[in-house]
Parts: structure tokens; sequence; C-alpha cells
């Protein structure tokens, strides 16, 4: 015989409500019952009219930023919004002094590395790679830089913003919903 329940869980009624706006303000309370209900998935990713979240971050020829570089800095990005910078950094020890490389995000005036690289010169001749991968969230006036310390310090990548400021998502170049 079916039984229905009453679910009283506050998180459980305010995702409800986020998810589902048109059901903020309904007084009644979340029910559950022992009946196997099939459920319908009628969301754009069922229906195959969305990318799947990784498939969204692909890169592609015409939406990647790429950069090389070595012993000096430059901007990656400066749009509003989510951006996947992938990074690979490559040193070789030719003299005492430290590889530096830095990914920053800054406004102009404040500047934070979010991700900062020192490779000592312990020998020369001594080579180390790293790579990166990172998502970043731009604010207005807001840029992402990289520098490079050394001419032996080399910086080499591509930035894809995946989503604008609100979150709507950028899909790849070429992608056609069907």
């Amino acid at each position: 015989m079916p039984q229905i329940t009453s679910i009283v869980s506050e998180a459980l009624q305010r995702q409800v409500r986020n998810l589902l706006p048109s059901q903020d303000g309904f007084t009644e309370d979340l029910q559950a019952q022992n009946v196997i209900v099939p459920i319908v998935d009628l969301t754009p990713t069922a229906e195959g009219s969305s990318l799947p979240s990784y498939l969204q971050t692909a890169l592609t020829l015409s939406d990647a930023t790429v950069f090389s570089f070595s012993n000096s800095a430059t901007t990656i990005a400066n749009t509003p919004g989510f951006w996947q910078v992938n990074v690979n950094i490559t040193t070789r020890a030719l003299t005492s002094d430290n590889n530096i490389a830095n990914l920053n995000v800054t406004d102009g005036t404040t500047t934070k590395t979010l991700v900062g690289i020192t490779t000592d010169a312990v020998s020369t001749g001594d080579i180390t790679s790293n790579y990166i991968v990172v998502v970043i969230c731009l604010s207005a006036g807001e840029s992402i830089t990289i520098s490079s310390s050394e001419d032996t310090c080399f910086v080499r990548g591509s930035a894809r913003q995946l989503a604008t400021l609100d979150g709507t998502l950028i899909n790849p170049t070429g992608f056609a919903p069907q």
C-alpha cells in the first residue's frame, strides 16, 4: 500500500525553491512516497542540446588565446567572466639566478599571484617543467597576467573564456546543438 510522508527540511525546501523558482512561496511541506515513480529528465543536457561541462571547456582553433614568451610579462585576458588558463612553464638553469614565473590577477592597483613557480638554479643545465590548469573569475577592470623572470624561463599556454560574469556558458566555436 502506498504511503506518503512529509519531509520537513529547510535545506531541501530552499533547494527546491532555487531550482524551481515557480515553487517559491509554495507553503506545503515536501513529501516522499514509497512508490516507484518514473522520472523524465527534460533538461537541456538530457535532450542533448547542451554540452556536458567537461566538453564545454574544449579548446578550438578560434577560441584559444595562445601565448609563448620568456623574460617578460603579458596580459592573457581582461574580459570579465570565467577563464580557463592552461600554462606550461619550463626553466633551464644556466646561472645561479632563480627562474620565477607568476600567474597573476590584477586590477591595475593590486596584484595577486595565484600561482607562482620558482626554480632554484642548483646545477647548470637542470631543466624543470610544470603544467598548470586553473579557472579564474575576472571582475570588470581586472586582468590575468603571466610573467617570466629570465630568458631561460619559458612560458607557453592558452586561455579560453568559459562563461560570462553572470554565468552564461560560452560553448566552443562550431558547436551546434541538435
